[in-house]
């Protein structure tokens, strides 16, 4: 077993602060600054709408050891692996002059997949490396078996597309046109990959000008001195907050399925323990690597947690190192997330490090739950896949064109337990993520749109509702081209939902041969329209890992992306909210009835005017004994009201609680055991937080767009409120394994219990 630990800074990095405050201030300024006009320089060079219209990529400063200092606020995955490239040239011991540029993009260095292009440069002041610049960015093609260097039938990384461990592209400021040659030739692409590749020169030659000017101004020691201390207090302050939160292990996993081969299912396992101010990632549960192109290697598996934790627990925070400091990953090699050679790892980046993202997202915020100053930030998972399209051939100019599709990133935000999840705000793991608009697409590839929209009934019911996902529907305007298609998740549904909210929609890929000519767009729009695709029986499932096929100017490709999970049971919704979903149309008028127990009223033609008060509470209550297989007359009604600021019912004189979820309280007794009991007063279990050893235990089945392809190795097991029936958790777990415990917090005297007692103005 190897264990992988971000390194700290070194004696000679540890420097004192300056004495002018306000300097230190301007010069942070000034290092963000820069961070974001490489930006700037790298989306005005470029011609690669991956960058100048979906900003997938990253840029950063690092310190000189290879920690980063600053970041843009584009893919959190990236900042760790530029970092790791950086360090393996220091191990290398190979020598660096003012004006190399080193490229990159070999998984077992520090990339994340041969598509992830990678650029750094050691920024010289006065003869001495003061910092390195890094850039990074998804190229749409890098050479392999298929087009994109997706190859969905890869047996080993050689398949996948040019490998370059660390070269140096410009070497003391000269261009080596035969290493710019060599790696042009890989790629069907070469224009395209040979301007990104110019813009990441002009990215790093900006970052080296800004930076002598910044040393020249203030003295390379002030300039260090502040970027040593943006990370150190980037670590304090997270450190401080790790300590806000209660200490514990928490449980989570999530899944993929088909590895391009064979339609197996993979499973990414994570325990997390949380100690003092330190988290331990330990993904040892996780399967074997896989035969097929879906693994992710170390740096993967880094940039994952690194893509999850920045965002969920750095809020107000400078992102930098500093907020990996306090982290510790662990996991044996030979994972399907810590693949080694010859693995191929040619989707990582949509694929295992995607699910690394959801694993860790998702036990964070479980601990954020479970704390009262910051209960009302904790999140459902959001958009749990990214479904990937790809397209080649020849434009109606002759001119060979390459389309890798972003339109996916559109899928839906987590539910808070304070707010609903945004519609179509993406993955978590992008904070300021953008897609194209549909005329720019269409202006730059014989791509055509039949509709682009939102997509019904993808958001995860609960009492904050994920956001929903989007979908498409396209062919082309050329007579024929390539399609390369796969994805995971449409037989998972990965936004999983926190405290008893159900999952997001999973992805549903259909094809149709001649379906323009047959149905005409028209029939495709009402066909398609909230994922009923068997009603058009031209339209084919395409499932997860269809590959590449030819698609013609008559065929219509559709997909809907996964929505965001919701928080909460789905019949704790306001109705007043589910009305404004259906007119809205994000929320059908039969799952309004079906998952939220809504009975809405109607106007004379048809239309819905407003919800039944008496019916809707009484449908509810029916719904909550129908859950526990018994009469309504013998359910407690639950709680009207519900979220973590609900005291517990029945609370003792000298009690105190600490909230778990929706509608679970860990309550400190006087005579000092603890215990958890729902906001109803339901004790569940005594002297731990394995609650479910108490509940009441059910096989569920799924919304239709969220469990109707649900994978057959897969099964949905639902835990309730034995006396009211009301939904505490849903766990999704393999057909011969039984769900764990998601959370064991440490409540033994002597040891976090007194601490606890003091977390938040709540608990008192």
């Amino acid at each position: 077993m190897s264990t992988l630990q971000t390194r700290p800074a070194t004696a000679a990095e540890d420097r004192t602060g300056m004495a002018d405050p306000v300097i230190a201030q301007v010069v942070r300024s000034r290092l963000v600054a820069i961070t974001d006009q490489m930006r700037m320089a790298l989306q005005s060079v470029s011609g690669s709408p991956t960058v100048t219209e979906a900003s997938d990529f990253f840029t950063g400063l690092y310190l000189p050891d290879g920690s980063f200092a600053t970041m843009g606020h584009q893919v959190t995955f990236e900042a760790p692996p530029v970092g790791a490239l950086i360090r393996h040239l220091l191990d290398s011991g190979r020598t660096l002059r003012d004006g190399d540029r080193i490229i990159g993009n070999d998984p077992f260095v520090g990339a994340l997949h041969q598509n992830d292009l990678q650029m750094c440069a050691p920024l010289f002041v006065d003869g001495e490396i003061v910092a390195w610049a890094g850039v990074m960015a998804h190229e749409t093609d890098i050479g392999g078996m298929d087009f994109a260097s997706w190859s969905p039938k890869a047996k080993e990384i050689w398949q996948e597309g040019l490998r370059i461990p660390a070269v140096t592209l410009v070497s003391g400021g000269e261009l080596r046109e035969d290493v710019l040659e060599m790696v042009l030739s890989a790629t069907r692409l070469p224009a395209q990959v040979g301007l990104d590749i110019r813009a990441f020169i002009a990215t790093l030659n900006v970052a080296a000008e800004r930076l002598v000017e910044l040393c020249h101004r203030y003295g390379t020691d002030v300039v260090q001195a502040a970027m040593v201390s943006m990370v150190d207090d980037s670590e304090r302050k997270l450190r401080q907050r790790l300590l806000e939160l209660p200490d514990g292990v928490v449980h989570t996993h999530d899944f993929l399925e088909h590895d391009g081969h064979t339609n197996k299912l993979y499973e990414v396992d994570l325990v997390l323990t949380k100690e003092g101010d330190r988290l331990r990632f330990d993904f040892s549960g996780s399967s074997e690597q896989a035969q097929g192109f879906v693994n992710c290697s170390r740096a993967g598996l880094t940039g994952g947690v690194a893509g999850a934790l920045i965002p969920t627990l750095g809020f107000e925070i400078p992102w930098n190192d500093g907020l990996l400091r306090p982290v510790e990953i662990v996991a044996p090699n030979g994972l399907v997330c810590t693949a080694i050679p010859p693995a191929p790892v040619g989707s990582a980046t949509v694929e295992t490090v995607w699910v690394v993202s959801n694993v860790v997202a998702s036990a964070l915020n479980r601990l954020l739950a479970a704390t009262p100053k910051y209960a009302h930030r904790a999140q459902a998972v959001s958009s749990g896949t990214m479904a990937t399209y790809n397209m080649s051939g020849w434009n109606q100019f002759g001119e060979r064109f390459g389309l890798h599709l972003m339109d996916p990133l559109a899928g839906g935000f987590g539910a808070y337990v304070s707010h609903d999840g945004q519609d179509a705000a993406g993955p978590i793991n992008t904070p300021c993520p953008s897609i194209a608009d549909v005329e720019v697409n269409e202006q730059g590839t014989p791509l055509f749109y039949l509709y682009r929209r939102l997509a019904e009934d993808t958001g995860g019911a609960g009492r904050r509702r994920g956001g929903v996902g989007a979908e498409i529907a396209l062919s082309i305007s050329v007579p024929e081209a390539e399609a390369l298609v796969m994805t995971h998740g449409a037989e998972v549904p990965n936004s999983s939902g926190l405290s008893g909210g159900l999952p997001g929609g999973t992805i549903h890929q259909s094809l149709a041969r001649d379906g323009r000519h047959e149905t005409g767009p028209e029939k495709a729009l009402v066909g398609l329209h909230g994922g009923r695709t068997d009603r058009i029986p031209a339209f084919e499932n395409l499932g997860p890992k269809p590959g590449a096929f030819r698609i013609t100017d008559q065929d219509v490709f559709a997909v809907t992306w996964q929505g965001g999970g919701g928080i909460g049971d789905p019949l704790d919704r306001d109705p007043a909210e589910v009305l404004h979903d259906v007119r809205r149309r994000v929320v059908s008028v039969s799952a309004a009835s079906s998952t939220y127990g809504v009975v809405l009223e109607y106007e004379a033609d048809g239309r819905v005017s407003g919800w039944d008060r008496p019916a809707t509470e009484q449908a509810r209550h029916e719904a909550r004994a129908a859950r526990l297989g018994r009469p309504v007359e013998d359910v407690v009604a639950p709680l009207g009201q519900v979220g973590p600021d609900v005291p517990p019912s029945g609370l003792g004189e000298g009690e105190r609680w600490l909230p778990l979820s929706d509608r679970l309280r860990a309550i400190h007794g006087a005579d000092g055991d603890w215990r958890v009991e729902t906001i109803d007063g339901t004790r569940l279990v005594t002297g731990s937080t394995r609650w479910r050893a108490g509940a009441s235990r059910i096989a569920m089945q799924l919304p239709e767009r969220v469990g109707d392809t649900l994978h057959t190795e897969l099964t949905v097991t639902g835990w309730l409120d034995p006396a009211t029936g009301a939904l505490l958790a849903v766990d999704l777990h393999r057909n011969d394994t039984e769900p764990f415990d998601d959370l064991d917090l440490d409540l033994a005297a002597g040891g976090s219990a007194d601490r606890l007692a003091a977390i938040g103005d709540r608990l008192g």
